[in-house]
């Protein structure tokens, strides 16, 4: 019996030592996210400041591969464009992939912060602004701010960080990252986690999603033709800018009346070019559209919805067969984000046992991310975004009471408060990686 007390003894003894060192990383992480603030904020302030555009980000990408070569990782430039991976052995373990994106989008920032944006850059021959709108400078400083906190704690976890920084996030850059070789050049991860700030959840909470969490985009293009003429004598022409506008009345009625209720869909014309003069009636016009679901099935209803669409108006207007609207799909479309089910829940339990209620259940959205493309490779990684809250409670009370929208994701508006969404971020996300490298 002395031995099987003892042994029990022993067992109990070990089991609270467990529990006390997993009280005790909790609180190391919050002393080195305290610790590490102004040298991540100053990285945020730099990051925003000095934005650059899809498949540009060279100094961008130089600047990550700096801050993870200084940690220790093992780094690789030029993966995919200006990718960058950086990889850290720590012992037997799994191993964990943390993505961020690099590029920023070409809009003027109005926000009139003492740090805001005032690059330029060259896009298709244009001088454009260029403004972290989507807040992947967030995302980058929370990256790196976590891989500063794993680093400080490794007698803390087992098993191999894999850190990549993607270029071209908005123009589909997941695509060329993984035809550049991801997962023969580097080790295949068990499971990758992603942040994407909200602009809706207040800062210092954090959402997550099991499930469909982000919609498939399919991105189409339509050249509509005509006959053009002079401006005075549209009556010896037939005019592709009233076919446009003709089309895309009519494409609204894709989703309202041939999508059914209960399914998600999103149709948006968010381009039209034509024409060049006041009196000249082109010959053709473009246009750029936007297609969210999530289904295969939904998504090719939309697509033959639309041929069907243009081919009948231009006959209507009298236009031979061969002068009907051009429709073509456009790879830069996306699957679905689809969050593990399993792996996002055992995350929440994660964080809500550290975080409380500031970790809850968000919705779906109509939004769309390239992250998901890891997950849906032949090796089938486990893979789940959170959303980051990223707007003050004051803020978010002001908009209310005056019956405004909160600046989105993409507006010239779109400002993070730094303080509690990189703390929350780099908190989060530190005890996530830690807990299942131990698990």
């Amino acid at each position: 019996m002395k031995i099987k007390q003892i042994l029990i003894l022993i067992i109990f003894l070990t089991s609270q030592i467990l529990i006390s060192q997993e009280v005790d990383v909790y609180k190391l992480i919050e002393q080195e996210v305290e610790s590490n603030y102004e040298s991540n904020l100053e990285l945020y302030k730099h990051l925003h400041q000095n934005p650059e555009l899809s498949f540009q980000e060279k100094e961008t990408s130089k600047r990550i591969a700096i801050e993870l070569r200084n940690l220790g990782f093992n780094v690789s430039e030029n993966v995919g464009g200006y990718g960058v991976v950086g990889i850290i052995k720590n012992g037997e373990g799994p191993v964990i992939m943390l993505r961020t994106d690099l590029d920023a989008l070409p809009i003027e920032e109005k926000t009139e912060l003492p740090y805001a944006s005032y690059k330029k850059a060259i896009l298709e021959k244009e001088e454009v602004s260029v403004m972290h709108a989507c807040g992947h400078d967030m995302h980058m400083t929370s990256f790196i701010g976590t891989a500063k906190t794993l680093i400080k704690l490794k007698k803390h976890w087992s098993g191999t960080l894999f850190m990549l920084a993607q270029p071209a996030e908005e123009r589909g850059g997941a695509k060329y990252v993984l035809e550049d070789g991801l997962f023969e050049k580097f080790p295949v991860p068990d499971m990758a986690f992603a942040y994407h700030v909200s602009p809706t959840i207040e800062a210092g909470k954090i959402g997550y999603v099991p499930g469909p969490a982000w919609a498939k985009v399919n991105t189409v293009e339509i050249t509509v033709r005509g006959f053009g003429g002079h401006g005075a004598r549209p009556h010896q022409a037939i005019d592709p800018i009233v076919l446009s506008a003709r089309i895309i009345l009519a494409l609204q009625t894709i989703i309202s009346r041939e999508i059914s209720a209960l399914e998600p869909a999103v149709l948006t014309v968010g381009a039209i070019n034509g024409g060049s003069k006041h009196n000249v009636i082109p010959d053709e016009v473009h246009m750029m559209l936007t297609l969210r679901s999530y289904s295969e099935e939904v998504a090719a209803h939309m697509i033959n919805s639309i041929n069907r669409i243009c081919n009948g108006i231009a006959q209507s207007a009298g236009l031979p067969k061969d002068k009907y609207p051009i429709v073509i799909e456009v790879d830069e479309s996306l699957p679905p984000g689809i969050n593990n089910i399993e792996l996002t829940q055992k995350v929440a339990e994660i964080l809500k046992n550290k975080m409380g209620d500031n970790i809850f259940l968000e919705e779906p959205t109509m939004g769309a991310e390239d992250f998901f493309r890891y997950g849906n490779t032949a090796h089938k990684i486990p893979i789940t975004m959170l959303r980051l809250g990223s707007v003050s409670a004051e803020k978010m009370e002001q908009y209310k009471s005056e019956g405004k929208q909160l600046p989105s994701l993409h507006s010239s508006l779109y400002a993070p408060i730094p303080e509690l969404t990189i703390k929350t971020g780099v908190k989060g996300m530190s005890l996530t990686l830690i807990e299942l490298f131990n698990k």
